[in-house]
């Protein structure tokens, strides 16, 4: 079987390290090309020695450069910032190259919403009707043909599997959900500031952005809305915990029908989530915990009915790096490159 080349534009942030470490024991693809602006020049293993002896530690970090990308890549994903992503996709794919963006750049349909949220104008928005949302549980067909796949963000990712099949089985009301989402450090990036120090986030516990304000909202709103056929508006608001890694969303949805059981809707994420490998709807009266899908693809979920309110309470956990960015762009380069979806991604959490 052959190789598939892959290339990683952005490598030294957190999505880009949590990809070097997956892709260094996928057993069809090989990073070959690995780029920088600040680390270029340096060898992959002497910035990552975790990388040491394993596939992908002798590559020479280089300048971002699509032509030399396209000469060295079947593949490439983009784990740089808004608004380079979308210069640098456009210049990958004239070049021939697949791309998996981690970025938001093509996660929101209309330009005018992204650039309300994101303050800058996206100045590739005729690429935006081909890029497709990754999320493979639920476009794994289009992504398969795609050439452009605008990878999900953590906290939506947690939000809408945790709600798919509520929407699915018309359980609740679509509109009123509350999202309370708790995330561990490194999904605040690897740039050093004072509010992610270790002195500021060890023994404490914060929300931030709260009140409609964090720019993954319009991302869940569009989701799901889609899935609900309905424009949806959401309450969500984040938090972040003092653990590396880790995303816990509690949602809160009103009850379509007040007298809906929790055996009833048991069932429903049951039928739902039967044929997927990675979502794990726990038995009654279990909840989710970050430690149980740490490193992994997994998304666990747990459901409670609230009688007395008449709420439907999904609680759903992630790992906010693999499920929520570099293990799901993974997935949907499988999926781009004719692969099993869950090739090199059967992965058992890292306990304890």
């Amino acid at each position: 079987m052959n190789t598939i080349k892959v290339g990683l534009i952005g490598v030294t942030g957190y999505t880009g390290m949590e990809l070097t470490r997956l892709l260094a024991c996928h057993p069809r693809m090989r990073l070959t090309l690995a780029s920088s602006r600040s680390e270029a020049g340096k060898r992959l293993g002497d910035l990552y020695p975790f990388l040491e002896k394993l596939p992908g530690a002798d590559v020479i970090i280089s300048q971002p450069d699509a032509r030399a990308t396209a000469a060295a890549c079947d593949l490439a994903f983009l784990a740089v910032p808004h608004k380079a992503a979308m210069e640098m996709a456009a210049d990958l794919l004239e070049a021939g190259v697949k791309v998996v963006d981690l970025s938001a750049d093509f996660r929101i349909h209309d330009p005018d919403v992204y650039e309300a949220w994101y303050s800058v104008p996206h100045t590739r928005s005729h690429l935006l009707a081909e890029a497709v949302y990754g999320l493979p549980e639920l476009n794994a067909a289009a992504t398969a043909g795609a050439r452009l796949v605008a990878n999900p963000g953590c906290y939506p990712s947690s939000v809408i599997l945790g709600l798919r099949a509520a929407l699915a089985h018309r359980l609740i009301n679509p509109q009123g959900i509350i999202i309370d989402s708790k995330s561990g450090a490194t999904g605040a990036g690897r740039k050093a500031a004072v509010p992610t120090l270790f002195c500021e986030v060890q023994d404490s516990f914060r929300a931030y952005n709260i009140g409609g304000k964090h720019r993954h909202t319009p991302e869940i709103e569009q989701e799901l809305s889609l899935l609900a056929g309905t424009p949806v508006t959401v309450s969500f608001n984040p938090h972040l915990l003092p653990v590396n890694r880790g995303i816990l969303s509690t949602i809160y949805a009103t009850l379509a029908n007040p007298a809906t059981t929790l055996d009833e809707v048991h069932a429903a994420y049951m039928e739902t989530w039967k044929d997927s490998p990675w979502v794990r709807v726990l038995p009654k009266g279990r909840l989710p915990e970050t430690r149980y899908v740490r490193g992994t693809m997994f998304c666990d979920i747990g459901l409670a009915v609230d009688s007395r309110t008449g709420r439907l309470i999904v609680v759903s956990a992630i790992d906010n790096l693999c499920r929520g960015a570099s293990g799901q762009a993974l997935a949907n380069a499988n999926l781009m490159c004719g692969l099993p979806v869950d090739t090199g991604l059967t992965l058992a959490p890292a306990m304890p």
